[in-house]
């Protein structure tokens, strides 16, 4: 089946079929009204998995974000969906997926990110404004775009090399660097937190944000 190509994690990108949409419409009149979410559907762009709410959860629904580039607003639209409403599971854009659409200033950083992510045996992926330029062509980036990144959590030996080096990039970059470490069950940690060698670090799950101790979400003490 479609949907089953990935699990359904925050930051997995799904597209819909046509009768999703259509049941996506009928649950909500206002999103059926919305031209622009019209034109999201017709040109069969993606959507991102969200935090569910606890409602969604227990109604085994799969929550989504819809996020509309400035020119008309900025506004985030949430829904959710059947599972059998999706068409296709994928991934966030690469770094590398990232440059075309990124501005000439972020191309050295984006490299370094990416031969980083190498030397640690992860590879980092984009979301936020330049993943969604990249993905539509829809002007989402300004001049104080941060560049959100996920990084999967890499082994212990490697998570200091990838934290000191992400600062190393981030206080050079013409840009801010900002984005989350992630484990395999889909948890995800600020990497600013992580580098601080704070005791306890916010950790976002599928549901809930809760604090945890750091060495705990690592898995071994840093």
């Amino acid at each position: 089946m479609p949907h089953a190509e990935l699990p359904l994690r925050r930051h997995t990108l799904v597209t819909l079929t046509a009768g999703g949409w259509g049941a996506a419409f009928a649950r909500d009149p206002a999103l059926a009204g919305d031209p622009l979410v019209r034109a999201w559907a017709e040109r069969d762009w993606p959507l991102i998995v969200r935090r569910a709410s606890p409602d969604e959860a227990d109604a085994g629904r799969v929550p989504l974000g819809l996020p509309l580039p400035p020119s008309a607003g900025k506004r985030r639209i949430a829904l959710n969906v059947a599972a059998d409403a999706l068409a296709t599971v994928g991934p966030l854009p690469t770094l590398t997926d990232g440059l075309a659409a990124a501005p000439a200033a972020w191309h050295a950083p984006l490299r370094e990110l990416d031969a980083l992510g190498a030397r640690c045996g992860v590879q980092g992926r984009v979301f936020g404004s330049l993943a969604w330029q990249a993905l539509t062509g829809e002007p989402y980036l300004s001049a104080s775009s941060d560049l959100d990144i996920v990084l999967p959590l890499p082994d212990p030996v490697s998570l200091a090399p990838l934290l000191d080096g992400l600062a190393a990039i981030d206080a050079r970059a013409p840009m801010r660097i900002d984005g989350e470490l992630l484990r395999d069950d889909g948890a995800g940690v600020n990497w600013r937190e992580l580098h601080a060698r704070l005791p306890e670090v916010a950790v976002k799950t599928a549901i809930a944000v809760e604090l945890m101790r750091a060495d705990a979400f690592t898995g071994g003490p840093r």
